[in-house]
């Protein structure tokens, strides 16, 4: 199933349209709830003020492809892609800034970022064995998206077993037997539908996979 959002003729959801307003930069600002999509335009590229995204397409039989997780700080859009179909999911609530063409220069640190992650995260995809995937996938968003607390580090943003699976192509089944897997070598524990990678303090096994 594709999420969809009711759109207006401008190609703006319409549930979205009447939240905006404009920063200290004068760049109009853009709210967006949870599961909603963002307008994928040739011309504006948004800026994450707040909150997280994914960038997927799907194939023809409607497996979904991710081609990204994004964060405060990141550029995303399609003049950044060459990728059709392309859609921006919000995984949380999201504030975003426009950002114009004639703007786009002054983001190079942004370009940059989004060219590195885009590779790290293709680089972790191509991983073996699964596992080995699998745990690289949760230690880089623990980099992303995480917070230091007393058992390691908390990954805040629950992104679900089918989401994983989608990422690192192979099944939600195989996914959650992993996860389990992870928990009894005790490399990982949850809480709260958050995932707590464990510092060495807390556990005595190896991350790397065999």
């Amino acid at each position: 199933m594709m999420y969809s959002t009711s759109r207006n003729t401008n190609g703006i959801p319409q549930n979205s349209a009447t939240n905006t307003s404009t920063n200290t930069s004068g760049l109009q600002q853009r709210l967006f709830t949870r599961r909603e999509t963002i307008p994928s335009r040739n011309d504006v590229l948004w800026k994450i003020e707040r909150g997280a995204v994914r960038t997927l397409t799907w194939s023809e039989d409607g497996t979904f492809i991710t081609l990204g997780y994004w964060g405060p700080g990141d550029l995303i859009g399609y003049p950044l892609s060459r990728v059709k179909p392309y859609q921006i999911e919000c995984l949380t609530s999201v504030e975003v800034s426009v950002v114009p063409p004639q703007l786009w220069h002054q983001d190079i640190n942004s370009f940059l970022s989004h060219i590195q992650q885009a590779e790290e995260l293709l680089s972790i995809v191509h991983r073996k064995p699964i596992s080995l995937r699998l745990w690289q996938f949760l230690v880089w968003l623990s980099e992303k998206f995480g917070r230091d607390v007393e058992q390691g580090k908390l990954i805040d943003l629950n992104v679900t077993h089918q989401e994983m699976a989608e990422v690192l192509n192979t099944t939600r089944v195989t996914v959650t037997r992993l996860l389990q897997q992870f928990e009894e070598e005790n490399t990982m524990i949850r809480h709260k539908r958050r995932i707590i990678l464990l510092t060495p303090n807390n556990n005595q096994n190896s991350i790397q996979r065999k």
